[in-house]
């Protein structure tokens, strides 16, 4: 990889073979944000807070309220975990970008949420290949301050490291992508997003709520732990909770049978719906037909 390719890219994925320490963990470095760097993240946080009421989730919105997340200046890690650690005992360790599964699973287990600590340039406020700090601050702290939330994500990251040895990480990461990335819940007043990679996105917050291309399916473990799901643009399909309780049943169960009969079942492409399926929304599919005509083009 040359040194153009890399030269936007953070940790790992930069092809950064020696880590920072052991753990990858680095300082913040608070005081050496830009204003320029402030003003992206005041520019992000103020488009999605006014896109957010009426679609996140209350329990999202809480968090929001309780942290000390300011508009108009990236958050200082020590500031927010020391209000964090009180509520659930988690942590926020900055981390240079992308980090090794073994590590990022290791920080999970032991309720360390590693964040980013670089923000995304001007350019890329839409979309950004890699989580930075306002990804992975604004998108998911809020939801760690809620203890279903805390405790379903240490337990992926437990069994993430389990999973790693017995070769079966990419089922898992489907969990955690349609959930904890992607997910949706039902409350008593509507559909509403808990997912990080959702509320940190200006277009997917609409997307994936009012669109009537994606479909929106009732989350069952075995099916979601089948499906694929996209990188690089909007989910074709959502899977929904019918409330945050049921993560806890997730955190609580035994993977191994569930892995031995999901590894005989077909792998299933994003955008398929069964017939055994709980559709609570079937999708036109139109948007990403008419991306993969225009790719045909």
């Amino acid at each position: 990889m040359n040194a153009s390719a890399t030269a936007d890219k953070h940790g790992l994925a930069a092809g950064n073979a020696q880590p920072p320490s052991a753990d990858w963990t680095i300082d913040q470095g608070w005081s050496n944000y830009s204003a320029a760097e402030h003003a992206t993240w005041k520019t992000l946080f103020e488009r999605q807070s006014r896109l957010l009421p009426g679609r996140a989730c209350d329990e999202f919105v809480s968090g929001m309220k309780e942290l000390p997340l300011r508009h108009d200046e990236i958050p200082n890690f020590e500031q927010l975990s020391d209000v964090l650690e009180k509520r659930s005992g988690w942590r926020v360790v900055a981390v240079p970008g992308l980090v090794p599964d073994e590590v990022f699973f290791d920080h999970l287990a032991h309720r360390r949420f590693p964040a980013g600590q670089f923000i995304r340039r001007p350019d890329q406020l839409d979309y950004l290949e890699e989580p930075d700090v306002f990804h992975d601050v604004f998108g998911h702290v809020p939801m760690l301050m809620h203890p279903v939330m805390a405790e379903f994500i240490q337990a992926y990251g437990q069994g993430g490291l389990r999973a790693r040895q017995e070769g079966v990480l990419d089922l898992l990461a489907r969990v955690y992508w349609y959930t904890v990335e992607f997910g949706l819940v039902q409350q008593r007043d509507g559909l509403r997003i808990y997912g990080a990679g959702i509320v940190s996105s200006a277009t997917e917050s609409v997307f994936s709520l009012e669109d009537a291309s994606p479909n929106r399916i009732g989350f069952v473990l075995e099916r979601v732990m089948r499906t694929r799901y996209r990188i690089d643009d909007f989910q074709e399909s959502y899977f929904v909770l019918d409330n945050l309780e049921q993560l806890l049943a997730l955190a609580h169960t035994d993977f191994d049978p569930v892995y031995a009969r999901v590894q005989r079942e077909p792998t299933l492409v994003p955008g398929d719906v069964l017939p055994t399926d709980r559709v609570l929304t079937r999708g036109s599919g139109r948007y990403h037909a008419a991306k993969r005509a225009q790719e045909k083009t």
